[in-house]
């Protein structure tokens, strides 16, 4: 079975892998089981560790069929050199801010502004977002990202939105993720997220807000209805949807289906490990008829397209996402003999339900092999996992040092069966 390869449109290759085995199962309890505040923080990889991360990240991608991945990442040296050596098609999208967050009780969350910092990071961003357009291969590209809306000043928001509108290049930001961020824009601002983005007037079809999961009718908001929704699809404004690092924390659309009804332009993302795309549209489809309780919410088509037509639509480009005269030769070629596709009354479903990746035999970006016999040719998937490993091994002894309780990586995240002397 040939298909279009799959458009990811909000990852974090430099520092998601990392996390395996660590953040599985926990979040804090006294921030809404969010994970973003307490415990994100706490595994700062170096550069090392950062390379080996984006290189596992890059693998797993297009081992699941992704052809062309969106970066959300904070710049690092030998980003472009590597997004090219992959061979995918990669959208290079360096994240900055106003300010960092914290918390040093567990249950309040602090902003610390630094806005000069965020000046200058910004400008570091436009230099890598000019370094991938000028690639030799011609397949790197860039977006303008500031991080997210709660840690990023009004006008840094305008001035990023008004960069990538001159450079002719998507927008995307953080927004709705989570409800301390909700909480903290209502506060600020007297309007939820989507609404006080809307005010910025950086809202539109070149525009993707990264989660939007916690609107005005989501029912922990609590917040008086004003059709965020509405917002959103008058604006033609992408959501980039990643389901399988929210249900981590027990936490999901509301749902899928009703944005994709109503009109709204759905993209999927990975955001956490694994890179998985193919297990990620599964989880997005079983959570929303979960929480519609409603197995006719969600149809495999409606994400199939979300992860391709969705997916290229939030990018502006009508030559990826699709098979079709004129489109870039970006493939995944699935292996119909492989034992989990079978039986293969509907090959689609198979493979989104059942086999994923284990499935995917061949890929190609711009008519370029990737991906042979399931092994990515162009990186060494092995070498990278190793080098992970090893950065995470490095990264753990710091936990206690960086957490605000003192408290050891053991302590926060137990494993799942003790070994002795742990």
């Amino acid at each position: 079975m040939v298909m279009p390869g799959l458009v990811n449109i909000h990852s974090h290759p430099a520092s998601e892998p990392l996390n395996k085995g660590w953040t599985d199962e926990i979040g804090s309890p006294k921030l809404y089981n969010s994970s973003l505040y307490e415990i994100m923080p706490l595994l700062r990889p170096d550069a090392d560790g950062v390379k080996a991360s984006a290189s596992v990240a890059y693998c797993e991608a297009l081992m699941s069929g992704v052809t062309t991945l969106v970066d959300l990442s904070v710049a690092w040296d030998g980003w472009v050199d590597l997004m090219g050596q992959s061979g995918i098609r990669g959208v290079l999208a360096p994240m900055y801010r106003s300010a960092r967050w914290f918390t040093d009780n567990g249950y309040i969350v602090k902003y610390e502004w630094d806005e000069p910092a965020g000046r200058r990071a910004m400008e570091v961003a436009l230099g890598v977002v000019g370094s991938a357009s000028r690639h030799a291969s011609g397949r790197l590209s860039g977006m303008i990202a500031p991080s997210q809306i709660d840690t990023c000043t009004p006008e840094l928001i305008k001035d990023s939105h008004a960069e990538a509108k001159r450079l002719g290049v998507p927008f995307q930001i953080h927004a709705a993720q989570s409800i301390v961020e909700l909480h903290e824009i209502t506060r600020r601002h007297g309007m939820t997220p989507i609404e006080w983005l809307e005010s910025l007037g950086v809202l539109g079809p070149s525009s993707i807000i990264g989660h939007g999961i916690f609107l005005d009718h989501h029912t922990s908001a609590h917040w008086p209805k004003r059709d965020d929704l509405k917002s959103i699809i008058d604006s033609g404004t992408t959501i980039a949807h990643c389901p399988t690092v929210f249900i981590r924390r027990g936490i999901t659309m509301q749902t899928v289906g009703a944005y994709i009804r109503r009109g709204v332009n759905i993209g999927i993302g990975t955001d956490t490990y694994p890179h998985n795309m193919l297990e990620e549209l599964r989880n997005a489809l079983y959570t929303s008829r979960i929480v519609a309780q409603d197995p006719f919410d969600l149809r495999t088509s409606d994400i199939f397209n979300a992860a391709t037509l969705g997916g290229a639509k939030a990018l502006g480009r009508e030559d990826i996402g699709r098979l079709a005269k004129g489109a870039k030769a970006d493939l995944v070629m699935v292996d119909l003999d492989r034992p989990s596709m079978k039986p293969m009354r509907d090959p689609v479903r198979s493979l989104i339900y059942v086999a994923a990746d284990r499935a995917v035999r061949h890929v190609f970006v711009d008519g370029q092999q990737v991906v042979a016999d399931g092994r990515v040719t162009t990186l060494d998937y092995a070498a990278a996992a190793e080098a992970a490993d090893a950065a995470q091994q490095r990264l753990l002894p710091q936990v206690r040092q960086l957490d605000w309780a003192k408290r050891s990586h053991l302590d926060i995240s137990p494993l799942a069966f003790d070994r002795d002397g742990e």
